[in-house]
């Protein structure tokens, strides 16, 4: 993340760690073959998950590659992730300052963090570390508002976020703007179901978002009633009742322009 990391990024992950790990969705199946057919990956490739949080998208590089790096300015973070994931590779650092060679890594992977960390200053660390004709992706879980019990919970978040980074707001893609180290080469999206109960997939699930988790326990505690009432009103589903919670995930694919 940038060199001075948003406070709701560094309150709220540090304290919701294993909140986050827990309850947060995962990302479609097919997301790997995808990644390895269309940016030709092999078993050896040096990969990076940039932003790695508790180490969630791990799963999905390990089935491409098993040269793993994982890197993450958080140590909360890191701490879930090795419990998780002992046989990776971990650095605590910012996306500014990696501490690896130049040229050193194939891919580039930002799953659900990008927005956090969307610099002209980011992209040139990246470029150094990534090998001629390297990626950087970019992915999102984002919920689908076109189910109307979703579209009420993003309403009541976005009352809530004041200047916190997301991705909605397409701010991350000024990044890209008057730099010539990456283009756009191609971009998709898949959907996915998260399944559990209501206090599982959507109320605890919201509380692990950076801005919430930052705020103090008793306005949290008040915050999921609120997010079970919400669904309650419009399913009829309780909080032990089980759910399908709707998501679409955004995946862009840059490519590191050849120095010429």
């Amino acid at each position: 993340m940038t060199q001075s990391l948003h406070p709701a990024a560094k309150k709220g992950f540090s304290a919701a760690a294993a909140l986050y790990q827990q309850v947060r969705p995962n990302y479609p199946a097919e997301i790997s073959l995808w990644l390895k057919q269309h940016l030709h990956l092999g078993i050896t490739d040096t990969l990076v998950d940039l932003g790695t949080g508790t180490g969630k998208f791990l799963p999905y590089l390990k089935a491409i590659s098993t040269q793993l790096i994982a890197v993450d300015p958080i140590a909360e973070m890191l701490q879930q992730l090795s419990q998780v994931h002992p046989d990776i590779s971990v650095i605590q650092a910012p996306s500014h300052a990696i501490p690896l060679p130049e040229k050193s890594v194939k891919a580039v992977f930002c799953a659900q963090s990008f927005h956090w960390f969307a610099t002209h200053e980011t992209l040139a660390e990246i470029q150094r570390i990534l090998q001629p004709n390297g990626y950087l992706v970019l992915i999102w879980n984002q919920r689908d508002i076109q189910t109307n019990w979703v579209k009420a919970l993003a309403d009541t978040l976005s009352t809530l976020e004041g200047d916190t980074p997301r991705y909605h707001s397409g701010l991350w893609k000024k990044a890209f703007e008057q730099q010539t180290w990456f283009e756009l080469e191609q971009q998709t999206t898949f959907k996915q179901l998260h399944h559990g109960t209501v206090e599982q997939v959507v109320s605890k699930r919201l509380l692990s978002t950076s801005f919430i988790a930052a705020r103090p326990e008793a306005e949290q505690y008040k915050l999921k009633l609120q997010f079970e009432q919400t669904v309650f009103e419009l399913t009829g589903k309780q909080a032990q009742d089980e759910i399908d919670f709707p998501y679409t995930t955004f995946v862009y694919v840059f490519k590191k322009i050849t120095e010429k």
